[in-house]
């Protein structure tokens, strides 16, 4: 029987967002969000705190339906698909908590993923020898992320920043072109932000894929994406190169809460 190989990276894919709306007992959550991200995109959001940031990556990701609007994936009707049809489509997300399996191993989490993007089975019962591919997958992206060192450590020891490279090496070793992030940063001690910033970098050069992160820390967000797009009131009010947006008098009047709904 021939060695599976790993996958070749799939190119980033297009998200396109259109007139997005989610009511929730009468309260407007989303309203008519509009947005076209480009494949290999890096993307940062950002708004006041009750924007709808997360709720929007709720709805991206198949958590939440919309009440009205669609959600299309290169082109691809994606608003009905369940979360593992969109995960198969090639869509994946961290959460602002940690999402990882705390009772295995740093190395067995990651060589899950890596099982499921080889064509293996992805049961915590079958775990496979040390030497096969997905084990051998799953140490390269450990390395990318600097954790080959605590490959045989317990998911649930390590440390919050450690947690956040964890899960993107995860995402490394699937089949994911378009990554959803929900602040990568929060928590992370400020001497682990360099690493993480350096990491999901890897994770849009490396694959190829298109990123969209939500994060507070807009000194770092700022450096590292190509666009960034603005909440407010559950609408997006801007979306533009990082310079435009700090620039922009709407932006700032939102930030200071008194621009118009």
């Amino acid at each position: 029987m021939s060695t599976p190989v790993p996958p070749a990276p799939r190119r980033g894919s297009r998200l396109q967002v259109e007139s997005l709306g989610l009511q929730i007992g009468g309260a407007t959550i989303l309203k008519d969000v509009r947005i076209d991200i480009a494949a290999g995109s890096l993307v940062g959001v950002i708004g006041p705190n009750g924007a709808g940031k997360t709720t929007l990556f709720n709805v991206i990701s198949g958590l939440v339906k919309p009440t009205t609007g669609r959600v299309l994936l290169d082109d691809r009707d994606i608003t009905a698909a369940s979360v593992p049809a969109r995960a198969r489509a090639g869509l994946g997300r961290t959460f602002q908590t940690s999402s990882i399996f705390p009772r295995l191993s740093v190395l067995e989490n990651v060589r899950l993923a890596a099982q499921v993007s080889l064509g293996g089975s992805g049961s915590l019962l079958r775990f496979p020898r040390r030497t096969d591919a997905a084990t051998e997958l799953a140490l390269e992206k450990l390395r990318v992320v600097g954790l080959d060192h605590k490959h045989a450590s317990a998911a649930g020891d390590i440390s919050h920043g450690d947690k956040r490279k964890l899960e993107i090496a995860v995402l490394l070793a699937t089949e994911a072109s378009i990554v959803l992030l929900d602040e990568p940063m929060a928590g992370v001690a400020s001497g682990d932000v360099a690493g993480l910033v350096d990491n999901i970098r890897d994770l849009h050069r490396e694959k190829g894929c298109t990123v969209l992160m939500v994060e507070h820390h807009i000194d770092v967000l700022m450096g590292l994406v190509d666009r960034v797009a603005v909440m407010y009131f559950g609408s997006i009010i801007a979306y533009d190169v990082p310079q435009k947006i700090m620039d922009d008098p709407l932006v700032q009047s939102a930030y200071l809460g008194t621009a118009a709904a």
